[in-house]
């Protein structure tokens, strides 16, 4: 008779990056190659598919099969988080959400809550880092009671599952994943074997009742989510909540959607009674946008399907080092210096002995080839000390060899331009240019040269 298998522990390590395992400590992760990723934790030998053994009862089916269930999404109540999550939650679904400390996370998530209790949906919000008392003491200060809220304080795994087998909750929110714990494993809360067991026993409980469910996940000094990078592959959708810490604006970005697209961005002011919508992103950005001073011009992007005007703002002087510094805040360091490039050989801009300091103002962070044009035009009314028409916009992307590209969605962008006031859009000749009634003057450039006389004129 085959003697069964004993199941024994012995340490390994993991990488908390990638999740790579290794039987021995290594300063560099061998598949990653992040340094010091290597953390120690049990691994059980001898049931080592025993946890994650199928019971038997799934099969493959048809992919036309009807199984008749309506692929519907619930609303939040909060457009700004529904145009993020590609217009509502999906069932089943499960979403993480980061953030540096204080960003409002927390209260999101609990202003969510609300919003869902208050339709009739009954919620869970397990608090793991805060008391019942101090979760009720926020919730009153945002208005956000409601007597379908329920608010559980646990921080072990298992009575979590449980409450919510149990429970017929409509909506999960977890806060926060580092703090979750399975007791069996012997490594502390927040580790890698901890946030990954604790994030698949959520994971299976989501998918298995169909509960929408948000962890909150802390982030580490680089900015990422802290734990294995295997947690954002496990779930649906990965949002980033980001915010200038001595600002009021916040904007809530997915950079992962199984659901949707991940170029939408949602617009929050942080206010004394928690987060209020911007129904207006635009005018808000451009409120406090200077007249008349070189350096400043306003540029028409994309985030997704909405059209934004952020105030691009260069700041150009003599430099007293030998290396002149290029400091850069909202857009690429990499794509500046390539425009920098561009204006000194196609343009004919000295600029090797001079500073460049360029900024998006605001607080947002720029990622298209659209704002090109708008960066090279502040750059060089910066060095002419010529302010550039404050009823002027401009947008287009630019190439190695000065020539200005067409870009996306240019209808949308002069659209967006004319709504606020702007009578002039400088932007690519090869853009095709659809719908747009409202009144505003298309000034097209095919050369980088073009666009800076057109927008520097006296």
């Amino acid at each position: 008779m085959a003697r069964a298998p004993v199941s024994k522990t012995k340490v390994r390590y993991v990488c908390r990056e990638c999740g790579a395992t290794a039987p021995k400590w290594l300063g560099k992760c061998p598949d990653c190659g992040a340094w010091n990723a290597l953390e120690e934790e049990a691994a059980e030998v001898g049931t080592r598919f025993g946890r994650f053994a199928s019971a038997g009862e799934n099969k493959p089916v048809s992919l036309t099969h009807d199984t008749g269930e309506v692929d519907g999404r619930i609303s939040t109540g909060i457009g700004e988080l529904d145009r993020v999550l590609g217009g509502g939650i999906v069932p089943g679904s499960v979403v993480l959400v980061g953030g540096d400390p204080g960003i409002g996370k927390s209260t999101l998530m609990l202003q969510t809550c609300h919003r869902l209790a208050r339709d009739g949906g009954r919620v869970l919000y397990v608090s793991g880092e805060e008391s019942f008392d101090q979760t009720r003491m926020r919730a009153r200060r945002l208005g956000a009671l409601a007597d379908e809220l329920m608010i559980f304080t646990e921080t072990q795994v298992a009575p979590v599952r449980e409450e919510i087998d149990r429970g017929q909750y409509e909506f999960v929110v977890i806060d926060s994943i580092q703090s979750m714990y399975a007791p069996r494993l012997p490594s502390t809360p927040g580790s890698v074997a901890q946030v990954r067991e604790c994030a698949e026993e959520l994971f299976r409980a989501a998918k298995v009742l169909k509960v929408p469910t948000f962890l909150v996940g802390h982030v580490t000094k680089d900015g990422a989510i802290a734990g294995p990078r295997v947690l954002e592959h496990m779930v649906d959708t990965v949002l980033y909540f980001e915010g200038d810490g001595h600002q009021n604006l916040r904007m809530l970005r997915a950079v992962k959607n199984r659901f949707g697209s991940t170029n939408e961005i949602g617009v929050f002011e942080m206010t004394d009674h928690g987060l209020e919508e911007v129904p207006n992103p635009s005018s808000t950005f451009l409120g406090e946008r200077p007249r008349g001073t070189s350096g400043s011009v306003v540029a028409s992007i994309m985030e997704g399907t909405r059209p934004l005007l952020v105030e691009l703002q260069a700041l150009v002087s003599r430099s007293v080092l030998t290396v002149p510094r290029r400091t850069v805040t909202g857009v690429s360091a990499n794509r500046v210096n390539l425009i920098l490039a561009v204006l000194e050989k196609r343009a004919g801009l000295r600029l090797s002995d001079k500073d460049v300091f360029v900024n998006v103002a605001g607080g947002v962070r720029v990622d298209e080839p659209a704002a090109d044009l708008a960066i090279a035009v502040a750059v060089a009314s910066s060095v002419s000390e010529v302010p550039v028409d404050p009823e002027l916009a401009v947008f287009g992307e630019i190439g190695l060899a000065g020539e200005v590209r067409s870009v996306g969605q240019a209808g949308k962008r002069v659209a967006e331009a004319g709504k606020l006031g702007f009578r002039k859009c400088v932007l690519p000749r090869g853009s095709a240019l659809r719908g747009v009634s409202n009144g505003i003057e298309t000034l097209l450039v095919s050369r980088v040269r073009d666009a800076l006389e057109i927008a520097l004129e006296k």
